[in-house]
């Protein structure tokens, strides 16, 4: 029985200590909506978006303006409600702690809100309990299960000054403790602090960010060449403004965020299929530049349950009976996973061979458990299972034994010990290795990644022995660093397993790696996990992971099996060639439609563009391409990497290319057929939107145009952009009409264009590493 000597605090000494460090609970750190969402408002594209709407307000340009204000929250509404889960991550935290705790208070017990707790209370802990708070044990013996914050995956035998932590779960006995730390302060609310600082810019908004600075600087460089020569043609200023708004206008990539966002959601619909569940749409992105996977152990790659791994029988008797006679020594249904390991793996009919007079339980004090049997022949046989520095005091002396002991325990498994007897010395039986087996599909995971160009390193908070062995079955390679906490410039190639780690060592080596350069995919199950989950690009919890981690990860497994993760890189490389294609595509077009105005105005000697024409090619042209989200593609064979420096080059390269077509054509109408301004307006509208066509179907394959067919929705809206257009051509709605052969002259030159486009595309792609 658990004593109640000690009396506890008084209700006014821990109302004291409550005032001064506050409630036994996780700060609240989330974020007010409306910052949240005013902050996608300010970023580089909302910024040109915003500086475009007011400059149509200025003109008085209504309409226009109502149209771009419409794309400008468009985007802003799809990101805003698809990001962020710290808050969920932190509800989760706060979730895991104990609602009540059996509190010592004015020398009496009473059930009180684990919030109420301070430092310095006296709590009693009990079979099934979540620990409320950090805790030292006073009086008592218990088997606590920390592997969910630890990473341990073995329960514990505690007793006396033994330091426990909130969060962790009872498995059996009680025990009477003394709180020592409360809220943020214990190992649970600082995992909890790291969550809710974690954060890693994402791939995507850095290559987002990289478009339009890159777009910026060029096209903002031929703005000032326009607004030069348009001052040089004495042009006024009613004239230049609206030309200088064309100019702004066509550089804004307006539907590459929402390009992003889309491409993502089909691509986590198609993993859905796959057990997967994305948390972050961003994650699918981050999946596919992962070169390296930090994964825990136990829950993970284990299973986190003991199982029986090895009996070796002494002489005289054979494993089933060792196994038997473990099986009669352990509990029937109770609460320990040792006994119920042990039950699981001996044979009933074996069992059924033993007629059980007794069981005595597992005293922690003798660190033994005991049953008197009756065999087959009618004698008496006692039998005691448990560690073997206590079964070796009423046994034989084996010295085989000592060496098997040895030899499992340097494995790193748990070693117990059966013995039997009628009289005392006991006669050894044998000795039982329990270990948390690795998944079935562990190996197979690891093994995928390694072709596919990612890494895999084990991070756990067990110890470096019980981690090697695991990574040695699982085929992890790389020395073990055991070191904490780990140094700051750890590289990724330096060791493949990492043991002995805290959360919050899991949560810097993530962020060591991510300074090296790597994109760091995270998986885990535990709340010991979380932190690391949040601050990785890509954030995976595994089927059976707690809630905490399962709110922290971009990705949730929603089936068992390790599986998942192979289909989410996969999906991510195939939603990665998407994107590339629709950022190669607005790069080109944004640069020949800025160049084209320039060049325009030497031809013709006024704007060639209206911002009326610019505000509809943006509506129906960016929007239409948007269908590359459903294009068919080949995921890359090895993790991508945004490289937009080499990305923008070929753009450019391209670009001047399909600006040498667009300036044909200009000529051809200006100086051949003779048109006035408004139809060459018109002949810049069908040009554009022409070889914008022959752009998207060079830019969608990495090799020749035709080594793959088109996706169905990506051919539907090509056939409506081009019908629109034409339509409004040659009807002259909205803009000047103009003879159906001259559209459809400019559309078979366009056809040209694609195809001399192509190979100049596949040379530029092979020397800029482009794929």
């Amino acid at each position: 029985m658990v004593s109640d000597a000690v009396t506890g605090l008084t209700s006014d000494e821990a109302q004291v200590r409550l005032l001064a460090s506050g409630p036994n609970a996780v700060p609240d750190l989330a974020e007010h909506p409306l910052r949240r969402a005013l902050t996608k408002l300010w970023a580089p594209i909302p910024w040109m978006l915003e500086a475009a709407v007011l400059l149509q307000l200025a003109l008085g340009d209504y309409a226009e303006a109502s149209a771009v204000a419409f794309l400008l929250v468009f985007n802003a509404g799809l990101a805003f409600f698809q990001e962020g889960r710290a808050q969920a991550t932190l509800d989760a935290l706060k979730s895991r702690l104990s609602l009540t705790a059996s509190v010592r208070r004015d020398g009496v017990w009473k059930t009180l809100s684990a919030a109420e707790l301070v430092r310095g209370d006296i709590v009693k802990l009990s079979l099934g309990a979540i620990v409320p708070a950090d805790v030292r044990l006073i009086d008592g013996a218990i088997l606590v299960d920390q592997s969910m914050l630890t990473g341990e995956s073995v329960p514990i035998e505690a007793g006396s000054n033994f330091t426990t932590y909130a969060g962790a779960l009872i498995r059996r006995g009680e025990a009477v403790a003394e709180v020592i730390a409360t809220g943020a302060r214990t190992k649970f609310g600082r995992a909890a602090e790291l969550v809710g600082s974690a954060h890693a810019e994402s791939t995507q908004q850095k290559a987002i960010f990289r478009v339009v600075r890159n777009l910026a600087l060029f096209n903002g460089g031929v703005t000032i060449l326009l607004i030069v020569y348009s001052t040089h043609l004495a042009m006024s200023l009613a004239q230049i403004a609206p030309l200088v708004l064309v100019a702004v206008l066509a550089s804004i990539p307006v539907a590459l965020p929402s390009m992003f966002t889309l491409a993502a959601t089909i691509g986590a619909r198609a993993v859905a299929r796959c057990g997967v569940l994305p948390t972050r749409l961003s994650a699918l992105d981050e999946a596919a530049g992962m070169d390296i996977l930090c994964a825990d152990k136990t829950g993970t790659l284990t299973r986190n349950e003991l199982a029986v791994t090895a009996c070796h029988a002494m002489a005289g008797f054979d494993e089933a009976q060792v196994l038997a006679m473990a099986g009669l020594a352990s509990s029937d249904g109770g609460a320990d996973p040792l006994d119920a390991a042990i039950r699981a793996a001996a044979q009933p009919a074996e069992i059924a061979r033993w007629k059980l007079v007794a069981f005595t339980p597992f005293d922690p004090a003798r660190k033994m458990s005991e049953a008197a049997v009756i065999d087959e022949k009618g004698d008496q046989i006692r039998i005691v299972k448990g560690a073997f520095t206590a079964v070796e005091k009423i046994s034989e002396a084996s010295p085989p034994m000592v060496a098997i002991v040895d030899e499992l325990q340097i494995k790193g498994f748990r070693v117990v010990v059966v013995a039997a007897g009628s009289t005392a010395p006991l006669r050894y039986a044998g000795a039982i290795a329990l270990s948390d087996p690795p998944r079935e599909d562990s190996a197979t995971l690891i093994t995928q990644l390694h072709d596919m160009g990612v890494r895999t390193v084990m991070v756990t908070g067990d110890a470096p022995v019980t981690a090697r062995v695991v990574a040695d079955i699982i085929g992890i390679t790389g020395s073990t660093c055991a070191t904490v906490p780990l140094p700051r410039d750890i590289r990724a190639d330096e060791f493949g397993v990492f043991a002995g780690v805290l959360p919050e060592d899991k949560y810097a080596l993530v962020q060591a790696f991510q300074r090296g350069g790597h994109v760091v995919g995270m998986c885990g199950d535990g709340a010991n996990d979380a932190p690391a989950l949040r601050q990785a690009q890509m954030g995976i919890a595994v089927f059976t992971a707690t809630d905490v981690a399962k709110s922290a990860a971009g990705i949730v497994l929603t089936e068992p099996g390790l599986s998942g993760i192979v289909a989410a890189v996969v999906e991510g490389r195939t939603t990665f060639q998407r994107i590339l294609t629709y950022t190669f595509r607005s790069i080109i077009h944004k640069v020949v439609q800025v160049l084209l105005l320039l060049v325009g105005l030497v031809i013709s000697g006024t704007a060639v563009l209206t911002p009326l024409l610019m505000v509809l090619m943006m509506v129906a042209g960016d929007f239409f391409s948007l269908s590359s989200a459903t294009d068919n593609v080949r995921p890359s064979l090895l993790p991508n990497v945004w490289r937009i420096g080499n990305l923008t080059v070929a753009a450019i390269i391209l670009g001047f290319c399909d600006l040498i077509f667009c300036i044909a054509s200009l000529s051809a109408g200006r100086f051949i057929l003779g048109l006035d301004g408004d139809a060459l307006r018109t002949l810049t509208v069908v040009t554009l939107v022409f070889s914008g066509q022959a752009i998207f179907y060079v830019s969608r394959e990495r090799s020749h145009l035709w080594s793959s067919r088109p996706g169905s929705w990506l051919i539907a809206s090509s056939i409506l952009d081009v019908t629109l257009f034409s339509t409004l051509a040659i009807r002259g709605i909205l803009m000047a009409p103009l003879p159906s052969i001259i559209v459809a002259s400019v559309f078979c030159a366009a056809i040209i264009l694609a195809i001399f486009l192509d190979g100049v595309k596949t040379m530029l792609f092979r020397r800029l590493a482009i794929a």
